[in-house]
């Protein structure tokens, strides 16, 4: 997009179609957070708690596995997230956001705390519920796998897209792959890692690049993280092609951009789906109201 942004905030206790305040691009909802357009100034606003979750991979019957890292940072009540590389958190960032007020960490030099503080702050202001937009949908208790599956479910049918429709998927989760074919979408996989899928499929490494190609884009809050999050917003948003997020990074950020290039979000807050064997919630934002959107 070009040209001047502004947030679009709606007044108190009348959101916009139940989903609450949006913002034009990323930068614009940092500077509407840190002008108190969504609540209290983040200034007033501490971190009590900060720490690092790391996880590998390799569900039953899966030859590859994966590995990554979590930030996440408690305000009150409410927790924020952004997933990176494992080893790309220095141990003094953990030490950095204990105590610090939100304001300060926006401005940190370092992309996954800025997400993730961003992220506390808007779970604390606007949180996963039917009044600010969220639909919940239950997870069963199971084996890793089995959740995995049941999540994968949930966000596929979010893509407004008829069978046979090309969908780039860029964070590649091989039981979304599974979940596409089902629905009969075909993919491009796409992952910074690059590599190949459980089939043996190559992932490219270049997602706009393979823009061009596709009717619909389904992609990970880690883009977020990474930075590819706004080319890939603006793309969607100039093209009108569908843009749907699959999100731990910034569950309570991608919302915000419902209408705004972002057609659908799956959030899913911390506790993610692999730390439990029980049942979960995860919350899903805009995209077809069917199959269960009140579940």
């Amino acid at each position: 997009m070009t040209g001047t942004v502004k947030t679009v905030i709606t007044p108190a206790g009348a959101p916009r179609s139940g989903a609450g305040p949006t913002a034009a691009s990323y930068d614009d909802l940092v500077a509407g957070v840190l002008r108190g357009d969504f609540g209290p100034a983040p200034d007033t606003q501490r971190i009590a708690v900060a720490f690092s979750t790391r996880q590998a991979v390799r569900h039953e019957g899966r030859t590859g596995g994966y590995r990554n890292e979590v930030l996440t940072l408690r305000l009150g009540a409410a927790v924020g997230s952004c997933a990176l590389e494992p080893g790309e958190l220095p141990e003094a960032a953990i030490e950095d956001c204990v105590g610090a007020d939100v304001a300060r960490l926006l401005e940190h030099e370092l992309r996954p705390v800025r997400v993730a503080a961003l992220d506390a702050y808007l779970m604390h202001v606007l949180p996963h519920t039917p009044a600010n937009g969220a639909r919940p949908w239950s997870l069963p208790a199971g084996s890793s796998l089995r959740k995995s599956r049941a999540r994968a479910r949930a966000v596929v049918h979010l893509i407004d897209a008829p069978p046979g429709a090309r969908v780039l998927v860029v964070g590649v989760v091989n039981s979304l792959l599974e979940a596409l074919r089902e629905r009969g979408l075909s993919y491009l996989p796409c992952d910074l890692k690059g590599g190949t899928t459980e089939w043996g499929e190559p992932i490219r490494t270049d997602a706009l690049a393979e823009l061009p190609r596709c009717d619909a884009v389904l992609a990970s809050g880690m883009t977020l993280g990474n930075g590819t999050f706004e080319p890939l917003r603006a793309h969607a948003l100039r093209h009108g092609m569908p843009l749907v997020m699959f999100a731990q990074t910034g569950s309570a950020v991608l919302p915000r951009f419902l209408g705004a290039g972002v057609s659908a979000v799956c959030a899913e807050p911390y506790p993610f789906f692999w730390l439990d064997g029980g049942p979960g919630i995860i919350h899903r934002y805009g995209g077809s109201a069917a199959p269960g959107a009140a579940r």
